[in-house]
């Protein structure tokens, strides 16, 4: 708790993945200063990519600037000799929409944006690792606004670019997952899958359960080391090879936690060269949107009153799916290994279970998790405070322990219907028994 005394240094800009139209509106709801999602290949995330096309993108641009808030295009893909007229084409339109920045990886992008559409402020990717004042300087003169440091980059570092380039506007990652490899310069994937990571279609291979095979010299025969220890005979000479796994590494090894830096807000914010906050995670589910983007934004607004509550927001954020959680780089450095692998499972855990999302009028739902009548889901929203109490003959909201729930009497669907229970995959929205913010959730504890 901070004293009243305490004057808070400027609060940096909020930005938040924008997977889809829907995910974008849920984004700013939440609080987001900024969003940013692209369209087609040249996006560096082909399966965010997709869910855009250009009408529903340019709708996402509308409603963001009507709202007062901004949007970036990502155009950071790494594009080969015969994509550049396609290349051409692609940021003439995405210029068209006038959105507040082109998030870019590479030099001759950068050019080639710059010839294009000079209007259009420039955003240097994580993808191009700009550790040092050097590389950001170059990068500087080649005209970028902003550099999205490497996950790599310290705090201390990052203070240092500053100090030499005080016009250049630094963004860090704050949440989400972590690349095994520098800052995503990874090829695992496209040689295991021919899904090339630095053009949008990661298989994320480093999630995945390896098992470990030895040879034995004498006979070529391969052993799989699947357990504590592992005991192989050659029947012709009796050699046996012992294999023994080092405590605390399991099979999963090149998994890396993600990243969750809430309990440094006050101190990147009291470094003062922090311009923007990023979340990573376009292609997360629309309950990650929102809930990441709640608790980062009350972790600023509290600690701008002098309440900063660290407990408040990891519980918040330990809702979510994850794979454990680490501090990253920005605090220390990689060599370091602190904690930052999860060697046993890529199994995503949260403690909660999203029963339904609630439409954008409130007045419906669609269920995500078994819903049946009587039973209590708690209600999740950027603005619980305008959730009134109530009761009638199909369901009830009330309060218990400074939470919200609501209980289903009925289950209504839109279409008339009415079911004995709900459960995921069915597409047909049911009747809310009082309206709900727009987007807001219904949740259990697992």
């Amino acid at each position: 708790m901070q004293d009243s005394t305490f004057k808070p240094p400027k609060i940096p800009e909020l930005l938040s993945p924008a997977g889809n139209l829907k995910k974008l509106k849920i984004a700013l709801e939440y609080g987001a200063d900024a969003v940013y999602g692209g369209v087609s290949h040249f996006s560096l995330r082909n399966r965010s990519g997709k869910e855009f096309d250009f009408e529903s993108f340019r709708e996402g641009v509308e409603y963001t600037h009507a709202r007062g808030k901004k949007i970036y295009v990502t155009i950071n893909g790494f594009p080969f000799n015969s994509q550049l007229k396609l290349l051409e084409s692609h940021i003439q339109k995405m210029a068209s929409l006038k959105p507040d920045g082109f998030i870019v990886a590479t030099p001759g992008v950068v050019k080639l944006s710059h010839q294009i559409a000079p209007e259009i402020p420039i955003h240097l990717s994580t993808q191009a690792n700009v550790l040092n004042v050097l590389d950001a300087e170059v990068f500087y003169e080649l005209g970028v606004k902003r550099i999205i440091a490497a996950r790599e980059l310290s705090l201390k570092d990052a203070i240092g670019i500053k100090k030499a380039l005080p016009d250049l506007e630094l963004e860090i990652f704050v949440h989400g997952s972590m690349c095994f490899a520098f800052s995503g310069r990874c090829l695992i994937s496209a040689l295991q899958n021919g899904r090339v990571p630095n053009r949008g279609s990661c298989a994320n291979d480093c999630r995945f359960d390896y098992e470990y095979y030895v040879r034995n010299e004498k006979t070529d025969e391969l052993v799989r080391f699947s357990g504590k220890e592992i005991y192989a005979r050659n029947p012709d000479n009796g050699i046996t090879m012992r294999l023994e796994e080092e405590e605390g590494v399991g099979t999963h090894i090149f998994n890396a936690k993600d990243l969750n830096l809430i309990a440094h807000i006050p101190m990147i914010l009291e470094s003062g060269v922090i311009d923007s906050l990023k979340i990573e995670g376009r292609t997360k589910s629309s309950y990650y949107a929102g809930i990441t983007t709640l608790a980062y934004r009350r972790a600023l607004e509290d600690y701008a009153q002098g309440d900063f509550v660290e407990s408040r927001y990891k519980e918040e954020l330990g809702t979510l799916k994850n794979r454990g959680f680490s501090e990253g780089y920005l605090i220390h450095r990689p060599f370091e290994r602190l904690n930052t692998q999860n060697h046993w499972s890529a199994i995503s855990e949260g403690s909660y279970q999203v029963n339904a999302e609630v439409s954008e009028e409130g007045k419906s739902a669609l269920c995500r998790h078994t819903i049946r009548p009587n039973e209590p889901k708690e209600i999740v929203s950027a603005h619980l405070d305008s959730v009134c109490l109530g009761k009638n003959d199909i369901g009830e909201i009330f309060e218990k322990n400074g939470k919200k729930y609501l209980r289903l009497f009925k289950i209504l669907l839109v279409n008339g219907k009415e079911l004995e229970s709900i459960h995921s995959g069915n597409e047909n929205a049911f009747i809310l028994p009082f309206a709900l913010p727009p987007f807001s959730f219904l949740r259990q504890r697992l």
